[in-house]
C-alpha cells in the first residue's frame, strides 16, 4: 500500500488537531502492519494521561503504558493520543480506565497480545498501578498472557 493511499485512510494524522471533551473510542484509527510475518513489540508511553474520579470529580494523573504484539492492524499514534485525551473529563476509577483502554484497543486491532498498565500518581497517600493483559485465545499468546500475568509485579 502506498504512503499516499495509507495516509488517505487516516483522518487525524496530518490534519489540524481537534480535541474532544467526551470519552471517544471512535477516534482510534488503524493502519496495516507491513510485517505480519514476524512477531515484534510496539510500546507506547503516555505520561500525561488525565481522567476524573467518578465520585469526587477530582483529576487523576497517570502514565499509561501500552505494549502489544500486532497482527494485521496497528493503532495510529496521533489517534491514540486524541483517544487518551478524551478521558480528561471522563469519570472512571483507575482500574476501569486501564481495562477500558485495553478492551477498546482489542476491539480496534485484534492484536495477538496486549497489556496496559496505569501508573497513577498518589492521591490520599496511595498510588494505584492497575495492570490488564490479553492474549488471543487458543494461541501461544494466550499462554504468554497467563505467564506475564502470573509474574507481574
Amino acid at each position: 500500500m502506498s504512503k499516499e493511499r495509507e495516509r488517505g485512510q487516516l483522518s487525524a494524522l496530518g490534519n489540524a488537531t481537534e480535541y474532544t471533551w467526551e470519552y471517544a473510542p471512535n477516534l482510534l484509527e488503524t493502519f496495516d502492519n507491513l510485517h505480519q510475518d514476524n512477531d515484534y513489540w510496539v510500546r507506547f508511553n503516555c505520561p500525561e494521561f488525565t481522567s476524573l474520579c467518578p465520585i469526587t470529580g477530582q483529576p487523576d494523573f497517570a502514565e499509561i503504558r501500552i505494549s502489544y504484539i500486532p497482527d494485521v492492524k496497528m493503532v495510529e499514534s496521533k489517534s491514540l493520543k486524541l483517544y487518551l485525551f478524551s478521558f480528561r473529563n471522563h469519570g472512571d476509577f483507575h482500574e476501569d480506565c486501564v481495562n477500558k483502554i485495553m478492551k477498546d484497543l482489542i476491539k480496534l486491532m485484534d492484536p495477538k497480545y496486549i497489556e496496559v498498565t496505569g501508573l497513577f500518581t498518589p492521591r490520599g497517600g496511595i498510588s494505584i498501578f492497575p495492570y490488564a493483559n490479553y492474549g488471543r485465545p487458543g494461541t501461544k499468546y494466550e499462554k504468554l498472557a497467563e505467564q506475564r500475568f502470573a509474574t507481574h509485579e
